[in-house]
């Protein structure tokens, strides 16, 4: 190769792994409070936007800086609460992104800690439909370039149904390191609470067991859903005096955590605890957990626990902040670092 060629390439791979500048960092107004913990734990101020309300239901929303050219990331937790459906948010980010499309944005990422629809990933009835796959394709006709979500309840589904690039972040590390202090010098059992939960369930158990430095055993509860509810009481693996972790990737209901807790008590489980990225909490969901035989509830905040009682939290709930983590991710992301690194770390 010839120097000015040499030499072409060499800035060519300099200017790859140069800093980049900073990114640009939007939050719609529904997640603002979680969204400041990330700005602060990012060190990128959020950027001024505009939604505004009309009087017959429509809204828009638009942003107030200049967006030319920039890597821009949105971030939105699509779950319903008392001032929004799942649907109307949905609606917000994807008019939002359109916006921020328009106006140039070189890139735009959608960071959606909780994702709505995810669960409505295949068939289960004749003519259902496969909500994950149209969510999708909205992503993609705004003209998303990245989805960040944490946790998604079937990954290959996820994974599968964009166009677009996705990353998936996992609270596992979170959720280990809490449950590490608290189990102590117990023997442990990681549960899942279906069969279908058992990938999420041992890789949380191996990520476990490398942090105690000894082995933690597994197991799985049998489920199926009758006409009455759900039903299962069959338990494959041994909980027998030990202290049970049940891991599962949201708490709807509570109906499936509380019976594989019972089941676990049932089998001979000393001490019993749950965690789970989203805490969706609906319904009777805090009674219904509240007495089950469960020591400790632990959730996440990619959903504010807005719908439980203030008694509950920080005592049978414990709420584990994900916002230096996610701040993290969009870090690496925009910089081209390892995400597989920040999981594994």
């Amino acid at each position: 190769m010839e120097r000015s060629s040499l030499e072409a390439a060499e800035r060519r791979d300099a200017g790859a792994h140069a800093p980049r500048s900073q990114p640009v960092l939007f939050a719609l107004d529904a997640i603002r409070d979680y969204a400041q913990r990330i700005s602060l734990a990012l060190d990128v101020p959020l950027s001024p936007h505009e939604e505004r309300d009309f009087e017959d239901g429509e809204h828009k929303a638009r942003p107030l800086v200049n967006v030319r050219n920039s890597d821009v990331f949105v971030l939105h937790s699509l779950y319903a609460d008392d001032a929004a459906s799942v649907n109307d948010k949905l609606c917000r980010l994807l008019f939002f992104i359109g916006a921020l499309k328009d106006a140039s944005a070189a890139t735009v990422t959608a960071v959606v800690p909780y994702l709505c629809y995810a669960r409505s990933d295949r068939k289960t009835q004749a003519r259902d439909p496969v909500t994950t796959r149209y969510v999708a394709a909205l992503f993609d006709a705004v003209g998303t370039d990245r989805v960040v979500t944490m946790d998604v309840h079937n990954l290959m589904a996820y994974q599968n149904a964009f166009r677009c690039r996705t990353d998936h972040l996992e609270a596992t590390k979170l959720f280990v390191e809490y449950l590490a202090e608290t189990v102590a010098d117990a023997d442990v059992a990681v549960v899942s609470p279906d069969p279908g939960g058992v990938y999420r369930s041992e890789r949380f158990q191996t990520a476990f067991s490398r942090r105690l430095g000894r082995p933690v055993t597994s197991a799985f509860v049998e489920k199926y859903r009758a006409a009455d509810g759900l039903g299962g009481r069959s338990l494959i693996g041994d909980v027998q005096g030990r202290t049970a972790i049940i891991i599962d990737d949201l708490i709807a209901s509570g109906a499936t955590l509380a019976r594989a807790a019972q089941v676990c008590r049932a089998h001979g489980a000393r001490r019993i605890y749950a965690a789970a990225t989203h805490g969706l909490f609906v319904g009777e969901a805090a009674s219904v957990l509240r007495e089950a035989p469960l020591e400790q509830v632990i959730v996440t905040n990619t959903v504010a626990p807005f719908r439980l009682p203030p008694a509950v939290l920080g005592s049978h709930v414990v709420v584990l902040d994900t916002a230096p983590f996610v701040a993290e991710a969009i870090r690496r992301i925009h910089n081209g670092d390892s995400l597989v690194a920040l999981m594994e770390s």
